[in-house]
């Protein structure tokens, strides 16, 4: 559940989460082989990686926005390119692109906040390059972590075909991060929107460490609930208290 006030900057440290510039720039030459769209807006821009690396591949105009403050040293474009707004809000920046971007940013909003966000994204282009994390992904402020299909839902009602073709493009890319390769998906205005094939759940094997938690997690709730066997119980509570008398011998 997300506690925040209404316009609190999410619980997000850019400067502890790591995307690269190489990841970016081989994804997008990977996607666009012939040249990537000249007009980008990435929403959820963190440090620029992704529209530094489109600059660098030829685009001739690149718009950022994020609701996290960028620190100064992080960001990877010029500060003008880059807006602080608050992404739970309805955006509109009265102008629209060849391509949006939106990557890993959409779980970090509460999920009464995801239609609004689809909103915004349709209303700035006809073509959305979009990923989110998967359910139990693990990561900062991950509050509505979903399964690609439910993000196709939300597109198709603004009238979006969605296909998982950009993830098996990059699949295996070892150069860029494994939740783009696990995650991505292209969105696309289209009159037949809502009639494609639902995106199937994929976890990547280099993203498993992402996952790592479930099993630990599990197994506490399990201790919690009391449906771990008896002897479990019995074993761990023998082991505590051996424990602590062998402290306490150590300390006398």
């Amino acid at each position: 559940m997300d506690t925040r006030a209404a316009g609190e900057e999410v619980d997000y440290d850019h400067s502890l989460n790591l995307h690269t510039i190489a990841g970016a720039r081989k994804a997008l030459s990977m996607l666009f082989p012939d040249g990537v769209p000249r007009l980008i807006l990435d929403v959820g821009c963190g440090t620029g990686t992704w529209l530094r690396s489109a600059l660098d591949l030829g685009a001739t105009e690149v718009m950022g926005v994020d609701g996290v403050t960028v620190p100064n040293g992080r960001l990877h474009i010029d500060r003008s390119l880059v807006r602080q707004v608050n992404l739970e809000q309805p955006l509109d920046l009265k102008k629209r692109f060849d391509l949006v971007i939106s990557l890993e940013v959409a779980e970090h909003l509460a999920k009464q906040f995801a239609p609004r966000f689809v909103e915004s994204l349709v209303r700035h282009g006809d073509k959305i390059l979009f990923a989110a994390a998967a359910p139990n992904q693990d990561g900062m402020h991950h509050v509505n972590c979903q399964w690609p299909a439910y993000w196709q839902a939300l597109f198709n009602n603004h009238g979006f075909a969605c296909v998982d073709a950009p993830r098996w493009t990059i699949w295996n890319e070892s150069e860029i991060e494994p939740w783009y390769r696990q995650n991505l998906i292209l969105a696309r205005r289209d009159d037949a929107a809502g009639s494609e094939p639902r995106i199937n759940p994929v976890i990547h094997p280099d993203a498993l460490e992402c996952f790592a938690h479930i099993h630990t997690e599990r197994i506490r709730e399990q201790i919690e609930e009391g449906s771990q066997p008896f002897n479990w119980y019995a074993r761990t509570t023998m082991r505590v208290i051996l424990s602590r008398l062998k402290a306490k011998v150590r300390s006398q």
